[in-house]
């Protein structure tokens, strides 16, 4: 994002848009995507998506400047919401140990590409620039769009399904107006006319999606599972560290590549400031094997309020200790052990608390919320380090990213005390159902 802002001439918080649009659409495409690929046409909604990802790449790549960059992101964003579609298809083509063990690699994906995605694309945009990094970022999906084209298999018979369009349009709307409002307030003033009215405009449309989707025989997004206490912790834990995983994975973004000059930065180049996500990676895969032997021991309940804990730990490092490069490392590692956790133990509690047969819709809007919490916690930064920027100044004070690290580690404490408050007692066990829940099975 720092790399971007200097090729077009943008500011770090128009920059930060680059990833906050993918998320944001990432958040609708999950259920639309999810309920068009649950029909007979999954082959083709494949396809098709990767098509878009593929299109918004060379937009991305193509030197028009921020807003086109922006646009392409935006279509790239569509392709979050085909894992929930990868897993269901290995669910309906395997059976037994191959089906568990190919969902729970797919279901990995989104964490080994953080560790992997980042050093890569960066050294590329060190030695070639931004737009080749996009440009490669096309290639890779095309790729994967032809070995689709190949392999990907066709959906077993089953009826289509209703696509809820309003639910869809009332979703984002809301959402993009929400983050706008989020994101622009330092630029233009809290009590600027028009970002009340956004402010108004997200209230009653998120209101009304509410609403709608509560009234609807086939909603996009089932919020009646939300319902019930573990359900509930779950997904409202899944919106917090969601929200507290990005403010400080922006941050350490910007810090790390903030000049020598300034006082407090690294100076890093793009590719090290890739690698320092790679024990985020790291941690997150190990502390998918710590959640389950937890689990299978008994100690479920435990698993969400100390992954919140180890969350918090790592954002109060971020606030303290950043003086030295390696310390980035480390707290990244921390950081990814915890939302690793967290990520891991959501499947279970949730097969928990609602029937089998709704699992699939319950991690569905689990999934939504997270992607709900990285674009808020992405614009809430850009939000923040453009506030703690002087006037006429071209980096934020250092005490910006104190305010970043307290900040995330306040949202993660939060998550823990309500977690263990709420799940104290603990949950029923279920390990079949949870694994059923993990698989998709």
């Amino acid at each position: 994002m720092p790399a971007i802002a200097a090729d077009t001439g943008a500011s770090p918080s128009s920059a930060q848009w680059t990833l906050t649009i993918t998320l944001l659409v990432g958040a609708v495409a999950t259920p639309v995507v999810g309920r068009l690929g649950d029909g007979p046409h999954r082959r083709a909604v494949v396809l098709v998506v990767l098509s878009v990802v593929v299109a918004g790449g060379v937009l991305a790549a193509l030197p028009l400047g921020l807003g086109w960059i922006i646009a392409g992101r935006g279509l790239q964003g569509l392709a979050l919401g085909l894992t929930p579609v990868a897993i269901a298809t290995a669910r309906d083509v395997l059976v037994g140990e191959p089906a568990r063990s190919t969902a729970a690699a797919l279901s990995l994906t989104t964490a080994a590409g953080i560790g992997l995605g980042y050093p890569i694309t960066g050294a590329i945009a060190e030695f070639g620039g931004v737009h080749t990094a996009f440009w490669f970022g096309a290639a890779f999906t095309a790729v994967a769009l032809g070995t689709a084209f190949v392999v990907f298999p066709p959906a077993s018979s089953r009826p289509a399904t209703r696509l809820d369009v309003v639910g869809g349009l009332l979703l984002g709307v809301g959402l993009a107006c929400l983050l706008l409002f989020t994101s622009e307030g330092e630029a233009h003033g809290w009590a600027s006319p028009w970002l009340l009215v956004l402010a108004a405009v997200a209230v009653v449309t998120l209101v009304s999606w509410v609403f709608w989707e509560l009234r609807r025989p086939a909603p996009l997004v089932d919020l009646r599972l939300a319902r019930g206490r573990t359900a509930g912790v779950a997904h409202t834990a899944a919106l917090l560290i969601g929200l507290s995983n990005y403010l400080m994975i922006t941050g350490v973004t910007f810090l790390a590549q903030t000049p020598v000059s300034s006082g407090y930065g690294f100076g890093a180049s793009v590719v090290l400031s890739g690698l320092i996500l790679l024990p985020f990676s790291v941690g997150s895969l190990i502390a998918g094997r710590v959640t389950r032997a937890l689990v299978v021991r008994g100690r479920g309940a435990v698993v969400l309020p100390a992954s919140a804990l180890i969350t918090a730990l790592a954002n109060l490092l971020f606030a303290t200790a950043r003086t030295e490069l390696w310390e980035l490392f480390v707290l990244m590692g921390v950081c990814g052990f915890g939302v690793g956790g967290a990520f891991s133990a959501f499947p279970g509690l949730i097969a928990r608390a609602v029937p089998p047969s709704e699992t699939g819709s319950a991690m569905g809007l689990n999934q939504v919320l997270r992607y709900v919490g990285f674009a808020t916690g992405s614009a809430l930064t850009a939000t923040l380090l453009e506030a703690a920027t002087p006037e006429g100044g071209a980096y934020p004070a250092s005490g910006g990213y104190t305010v970043l690290g307290l900040l995330a580690c306040g949202v993660a404490l939060v998550t823990a005390a309500l977690t263990a408050t709420l799940l104290r007692g603990g949950v029923p066990a279920a390990p079949v159902v949870a694994e059923a829940a993990v698989t998709g099975q």
